[in-house]
């Protein structure tokens, strides 16, 4: 699986990242209107295009560009261990084809370096594959619970009783839509802490120059292929 190659591609990782529909003051409607009965009124109700949040608030972009710089240390780690061990298999053929082995315990003992080898690679991708998604996780933690946060004040204050998300709604007059003020809110309030909250990644292994194809077979992080935002009950 390709964890965040392309942030159009989450389309992998368009992203699409879906929010939990907000409710200001939690009102809750307890029981629907009855058939004839009074129409429920003075309802205060918005709605937010999550998809464009996602594209313009600048932590989901910060986020997204730490993932992909990721995605790069993982893809060059991935390819150096591959180069090393391609070119240690390549000079015990020669080595064997040449007749330069000249007994079979020095044969053997390249033979288990090279399985050491395969096996460490692999542990190594595998750990670095669990890192970054790990901080993917978190990722997607901190950047609900900031659209989160900001919504329930943000509806507070404008006495919303409800902000519902486009994609959870049939239709919605677009005179409801609130999405560009909360965006401009999010980024408001981003810069002023200072925004950039996404760690950089580490600087990615010097690849071998080697062309062989590496035999490393540590699976690649999981997606923002797409970014699964999704908030969970």
């Amino acid at each position: 699986m390709n964890f965040i190659k392309n942030y159009s591609k989450f389309a992998v990782f368009a992203a699409v990242v879906m929010m939990a529909a907000t409710s200001c003051n939690e009102k809750q409607v307890a029981e629907a209107p009855k058939a004839g009965g009074p129409a429920v009124e003075n309802l205060k109700i918005r709605y937010i295009d999550e998809d464009s949040i996602m594209a313009n608030y600048n932590l989901a972009k910060d986020i997204n560009e730490a993932m992909l710089r990721r995605q790069n240390q993982f893809d060059a780690a991935q390819k150096q261990r591959g180069n090393e061990i391609s070119k240690f298999g390549n000079a015990m053929q020669q080595k064997y084809q040449n007749n330069q082995y000249l007994t079979e315990e020095a044969f053997n003992a390249d033979q288990a370096k090279l399985q050491k080898m395969q096996a460490d690679a692999e542990n190594y991708l595998a750990s670095l594959q669990q890192s970054i998604q790990n901080e993917l996780n978190q990722s997607q933690i901190q950047l609900l619970d900031s659209i989160d946060n900001f919504m329930k004040d943000y509806a507070k204050k404008k006495g919303f009783d409800m902000v519902l998300r486009k994609s959870a709604t049939l239709f919605i007059d677009e005179k409801y839509d609130v999405t560009k003020e909360v965006i401009e809110g999010l980024n408001k309030r981003y810069n002023k802490v200072g925004g950039s909250t996404a760690a950089p990644a580490k600087a990615p292994e010097k690849a071998a120059t080697t062309t062989a194809a590496p035999k490393v077979s540590a699976e690649k992080p999981a997606t923002p292929g797409q970014v699964d935002l999704k908030k969970k009950d």
